[in-house]
């Protein structure tokens, strides 16, 4: 799509969301009985449930992919903004799940909605919605688009191994058992006042083999061995720990802002403790979160999008949102936001 250059907008930001949760519901107490069931180990009772805080999680049903939850949440953030899929002539989608390698999913949430925006997939595991929204607004503020659709579609469910062949290979894939599937979509525009204020990342890719998913690619482009999460949560939990709350301390210092700043802090959440440990080291007040992972888990980049859907109808305009990107790489990310 050709876009006529215009005079660039000098503010720009969410204006509408939506959000998608496959039907089906699997709870720990289920997954743990099928993993030891395939597996044959002998686990603690309520191992999963006790080591993570998560009850539940959706999954992504036969036939149900990555594109489905992201044009699922698309079409109810278009309907609330009043939009066609016409109107936008940006479309991203962002998300650490895919449908495939090539083309880009994209293209098959284009083509299933029926626009004919410039399409393309933005890709930075648990941080790519919030790496989308910063592109989008980037975009329109250098007058390369007039508005924008950031979609995310995950299903990480799917990476998760459910017949471990020992003890070793259950801890090596652990974190993977809090995976949980969602789809959320923002429409991001220019605004008169208010949009997001401030962003700011911090990157520390020393650590990138400390966790993911190293099938699909050159590295291992065949084998189902690679198609599973493995990584050491704990490590995880390490890294984000050391470096995640500076870049918080910084957006805090520069905006001139506090916690009181804020109606509500939008956090990436991977399990109940971490998300309490996190509240611990920054100092958030438990009030300003939305907790989200002990009924759906950890839904990787979809996490924000949906906390920020099920408190969007209630935000007056000029009140702001912190929101807290988490992502393996490891990546960093907050973006200061005011709606309109």
């Amino acid at each position: 799509m050709f876009i006529e250059p215009c005079d660039p907008p000098r503010s720009a930001g969410p204006t509408a969301v939506g959000s998608f949760l496959p039907d089906e519901a699997l709870s720990s107490e289920a997954l743990q009985a099928e993993v030891a069931r395939r597996s044959g180990l002998t686990l603690p009772p309520r191992l999963l449930t006790q080591a993570t805080g998560i009850v539940s999680r959706r999954v992504a049903g036969e036939g149900v992919y990555a594109s489905t939850l992201a044009v699922g949440a698309a079409r109810r953030a278009l309907e609330s903004a009043s939009l066609s899929p016409l109107d936008i002539d940006l479309l991203l989608f962002a998300s650490a799940s895919r449908d495939m390698v090539e083309p880009a999913t994209a293209h098959i949430v284009q083509a299933e909605l029926g626009s004919r925006a410039h399409a393309l997939d933005v890709t930075n595991a648990c941080n790519s919605f919030v790496n989308g929204i910063d592109l989008a607004r980037s975009m329109i503020l250098a007058g390369r688009a007039r508005r924008a659709l950031v979609v995310t579609g995950e299903t990480p469910s799917r990476a998760v191994r459910k017949d471990p062949s020992s003890l070793a290979e259950l801890r090596d894939g652990f974190a993977g058992y809090t995976f949980g599937d969602a789809g959320a979509a923002v429409v991001v525009e220019a605004v008169d006042r208010g949009g997001i204020l401030h962003v700011d990342t911090e990157t520390h890719s020393e650590h990138w083999e400390v966790g993911g998913i190293p099938g699909g690619g050159s590295r291992h482009p065949r084998g189902d061995a690679y198609t599973y999460f493995r990584g050491d949560g704990h490590e995880l939990r390490g890294v984000f720990e050391k470096v995640g709350t500076a870049v918080i301390d910084r957006t805090l210092h520069r905006t001139g802002m506090g916690w009181d700043d804020f109606a509500k802090v939008l956090v990436h959440q991977v399990t109940v403790p971490y998300l309490e440990r996190f509240a611990e080291l920054t100092g958030v007040p438990a009030g300003k979160l939305v907790v989200t992972v002990p009924e759906l888990g950890n839904i990787a980049s979809a996490s924000i999008g949906v906390q920020l859907d099920r408190v969007f109808p209630q935000l007056a305009p000029g009140e702001r949102v912190l929101f807290v990107g988490l992502g393996g790489g490891i990546s960093i990310m907050t973006m200061v936001w005011e709606k309109s």
